[in-house]
């Protein structure tokens, strides 16, 4: 899917799950969406500063740098940039943190390929991205 300057988005998909990362991306390529990936927030905060990201998708639980970290040092260096939080363990509670960090939108694994692309285009067109 093309920006308003006919760029494809860019999503930086960071999870830890090797796995996780490859369904998303090929989820999301196939919808016309650039992908990045990172295994942990360290390795996304560089990602950051190498290329232009549209989207984060983040998972929680992460080794080195979890999620509600990585979430508050994007939110605090790159304000304007779009974030989807995910989570697998009683993801609610953690969801809701994620929330209040500066995530536009929140999903619970198992992930559901419908409601991803939903939520990715939600959250970048900025229209009712609001989720459980």
């Amino acid at each position: 899917m093309a920006d308003d300057t006919g760029q494809r988005a860019s999503i930086l998909v960071v999870d830890d799950d090797e796995n996780v990362r490859k369904v998303l991306r090929r989820m999301l390529e196939s919808a016309g969406y650039e992908v990045l990936e990172a295994a942990n927030g360290r390795i996304a905060m560089t990602e950051f500063r190498d290329r232009r990201v549209d989207l984060l998708i983040t998972d929680i639980f992460m080794p080195e740098q979890e999620g509600m970290e990585t979430i508050s040092t994007v939110r605090r260096d790159y304000p304007h940039l779009k974030i989807i939080a995910i989570s697998g363990r009683t993801g609610g509670v953690y969801l809701k943190m994620a929330r209040l960090l500066g995530a536009q939108a929140t999903l619970e694994k198992p992930l559901r390929l419908e409601k991803v692309l939903e939520t990715v285009r939600a959250v970048l067109e900025d229209v009712g991205s609001e989720t459980p």
